[in-house]
């Protein structure tokens, strides 16, 4: 087995075991079943949507979004470009392009005055925005109570992409529940796993029907085999509904978790010059990822310095996302950058946060961070 201390592994046990044999033992081993409908009913309830639909992955999930908003061949979508490249390609699958504005530099989430200029400047030349999509970036919600309105104001449907954040809210309401229709991830380093997953929230009723039926490969009513247009193979099995409804139950202690490291982190960082968590102070995010962008001027060192030494501790570690715009896949995709992105991405760094760490791997970490800090700065890590 392993000893390197992961980024965000799986965190699961017993309880997940005994919901995934139940599931075996029901019969219900197919694609559907009760404890697919009962995990939909939950994340809904969680999320505070009318309705959920439970898919494969969260892309699948954003690609049934982008459609359900009426996303269409040759459309533009604002996309923020510090973001997984799923939130670009599942446009791309509509026929649609991105288009990636920056980001704001305390959260790393979407810059709301580069999307108003986007959308006047898009809708200037003729085009047609088909959608924002904004991405709550490393389990802290962007800030919707800005963006919402500017959206409104010029007709275009927010379909918020909320893999990362289940479990944090914005101004005390839930992540997922913003604009027309959000999108969860269950992926295995999420806050919360179905080992594969994604899911759609939304209050439109008519929208999660469309979305039902097309990831479903489209199939008519009918007792035979009839489909009027294309489908998709994208349905949640009802066992890895089973594992999810298991994490569900769990979520509130894994994310407790999770911002007690985040705290544990911000106290051996507070001394250090040149140094602070992206979003700390957001006393809504689920603690997805703790990570620290690094001022080189200032601190002496560099987010990478601190990546080599704690790998070489058997310690992983992350960069932030490489920004969209630089990712040869898009590198022709029209822009609006300020260079924030750029910057966070060449000194920012996602450190271990899982909620599966035990004490010991954590201590580890902890004293690993402190010492690469005293050998730099000779920062106190009392």
């Amino acid at each position: 087995m392993s000893r390197t201390i992961h980024l965000s592994p799986p965190d699961v046990g017993p309880l997940e075991e005994s919901y995934l044999v139940a599931a075996l033992r029901s019969g219900w081993v197919a694609p559907v079943g009760p404890d697919l409908d009962a995990f939909e009913r939950e994340v809904a309830a969680r999320v505070g949507t009318c309705g959920a639909v439970a898919v494969s992955s969260g892309t699948a999930a954003l690609h049934l979004a982008l459609l359900g908003v009426g996303v269409r061949p040759g459309d533009a979508v604002i996309v923020p470009t510090l973001t997984f490249v799923a939130t670009a390609n599942a446009v791309r699958y509509t026929g649609a392009r991105p288009v990636f504005v920056d980001c704001d530099p305390y959260s790393g989430n979407i810059d709301v005055a580069g999307v108003d200029e986007l959308i006047r400047t898009l809708t200037a030349r003729g085009e047609r925005v088909g959608a924002v999509v904004p991405v709550d970036l490393f389990g802290s919600c962007a800030d919707h109570t800005a963006l919402a309105p500017v959206c409104a104001a010029a007709g275009v449907p927010v379909v918020e992409d909320a893999a990362e954040a289940l479990g944090a809210t914005h101004h005390g309401r839930p992540a997922g529940s913003f604009g027309q229709v959000g999108i969860l991830s269950f992926n295995g380093n999420k806050i919360m796993t179905t080992s594969g997953g994604g899911m759609l929230v939304s209050d439109d009723p008519d929208l999660l029907a469309r979305a039902r039926f097309l990831s479903t490969q489209a199939r008519e009513p009918t007792p035979h085999y009839e489909h009027r247009e294309t489908g998709y193979n994208y349905r949640l099995s009802n066992l890895l509904a089973a594992l999810g409804r298991a994490q569900l139950v769990r979520l509130d202690g894994m994310i407790t978790r999770r911002r007690h490291l985040r705290d544990r982190y911000a106290k051996i960082f507070a001394p250090v010059p040149g140094v602070r968590l992206l979003g700390v102070e957001d006393a809504g995010s689920n603690c997805w990822l703790t990570t620290i962008a690094v001022d080189p001027e200032r601190s002496g060192w560099r987010a990478a310095d601190l990546a080599a030494h704690l790998a070489g501790r058997d310690i992983e570690t992350r960069p932030v996302w490489k920004p969209m715009h630089l990712q040869p896949a898009y590198a022709d995709a029209e822009r609006l950058v300020t260079g924030v992105a750029e910057r966070l991405f060449a000194d920012g760094l996602a450190l271990p946060s899982g909620s599966a760490l035990n004490e010991r791997q954590v201590g580890l970490v902890l004293a690993a961070v402190g010492e690469f800090l005293t050998e730099r700065v000779g920062a106190s890590t009392a």
